[in-house]
């Protein structure tokens, strides 16, 4: 996965999640209103998702691309439908 994903970008981004997550929590301790508390917790979840999609996007110009160019494109496709499916499950 290294080979096709920027790690940098997806650890700054991963990390920004935890600290939507972490807030998350101090909220419910410092009892917010739940407004509040779901604004956030939206924050985190499009966040997240958007980080599918860089994964995504990587696999397809990385890992798709080379596995059709010089590879098995039916085990390519393969896996290229199946990582569409778990992106499409994220909620």
């Amino acid at each position: 996965m290294k080979k096709c994903m920027d790690s940098e970008n997806l650890h700054k981004r991963i990390r920004k999640v935890v600290g939507q997550l972490q807030a998350v929590d101090r909220m419910v301790d410092e009892d917010m209103p739940c407004e509040d508390v779901l604004a956030q917790i939206s924050a985190a979840s499009s966040a997240l998702h958007k980080i599918g999609q860089v994964v995504l996007e990587g696999h397809i110009r990385h890992c798709v691309r080379d596995g059709i160019q010089h590879g098995d494109a039916d085990k390519t496709i393969e896996g290229f439908t199946k990582a569409v499916e778990r992106f499409a499950n994220m909620k």
